[in-house]
């Protein structure tokens, strides 16, 4: 059974009531050494007054402990020990976030002082913080998604790239918000709607077939199929120059390929 050791002390009031360092790394080597536990290290938090909360990333800021979750993200431990749970948060918030966090790697606290304590345990008042936790999390995730909505809608408004799929024919730079025409698949772009233009009544089926008797294949470098065709021709407006975000149409930034090297459809 491997554990690791938890201790803090954040005043030195604590100190002088029984809780400095010393005392507590005393008692939990003492506590594993009754249960037969193999202590392999104890984390150490000192001189903080309480534990602070990132209420943005949703993280308590201490050094010991962040230490402690580094560590037991990548080595099996089964228990945290600690002389109290006050030990390891002093609010109901910090108490979630750290419950959270050892959860996820399914590990339980053990407190010298309280016997029976459980992060496993059910507990009313932990369904109530839990879940306004949750809410709190749905909140910022929905606001960081208005937020990005914004910022694209204004990007297409102004025709620029707002995120999503690379149409067929372009290529970008990963993490750029540009596009380029990729010279081999424009021209396949530009023959398909030099074919649609030409036998307008051909279905999309006899216009791959054709792609693929002229040796045009597609961005996996497969054959073409009438769902492909399809997907190109409805981009029509994509490639002669205007770009669409919802309900946003503009001039878009991007080079046209129907209007690319002499060809005009």
């Amino acid at each position: 059974m491997n554990v690791i050791g938890y201790v803090r002390v954040s005043t030195q009031g604590q100190v002088k009531d029984g809780y400095s360092l010393s005392y507590q790394q005393d008692e939990i080597q003492s506590y594993c050494e009754d249960q037969g536990w193999h202590l392999v290290h104890v984390f150490t938090d000192e001189g903080i007054s309480g534990a602070k909360v990132d209420e943005e990333a949703l993280e308590v800021e201490r050094e010991g402990f962040q230490d402690m979750l580094t560590y037991v993200s990548s080595h099996k431990v089964d228990y945290v020990v600690v002389l109290n749970t006050s030990r390891l948060w002093r609010s109901d918030i910090v108490k979630v976030l750290v419950h959270r966090e050892l959860k996820k790697r399914s590990i339980d606290i053990r407190s010298i002082e309280q016997r029976t304590y459980s992060i496993f345990k059910k507990d009313p008042s932990d369904f109530l913080i839990n879940g306004l936790m949750e809410l709190l999390d749905a909140y910022q995730r929905l606001e960081i998604a208005m937020k990005l909505g914004r910022g694209r809608n204004k990007k297409a408004s102004e025709g620029k790239f707002a995120g999503g799929g690379i149409p067929f024919g372009y290529k970008g730079k990963r993490g750029s918000k540009q596009m380029f025409i990729d010279e081999q698949k424009a021209s396949t772009v530009q023959r398909l709607f030099e074919l649609k233009e030409q036998y307008p009544r051909w279905s999309l089926s006899a216009l791959a077939e054709k792609l693929n008797e002229e040796g045009f294949t597609t961005e996996q470098g497969k054959r073409f199929t009438k769902v492909q065709v399809k997907r190109i021709l409805d981009r029509k407006a994509f490639y002669q120059g205007t770009y669409r975000y919802g309900q946003i149409e503009a001039d878009g930034k991007h080079q046209a390929i129907l209007n690319y090297g002499g060809m005009c459809l």
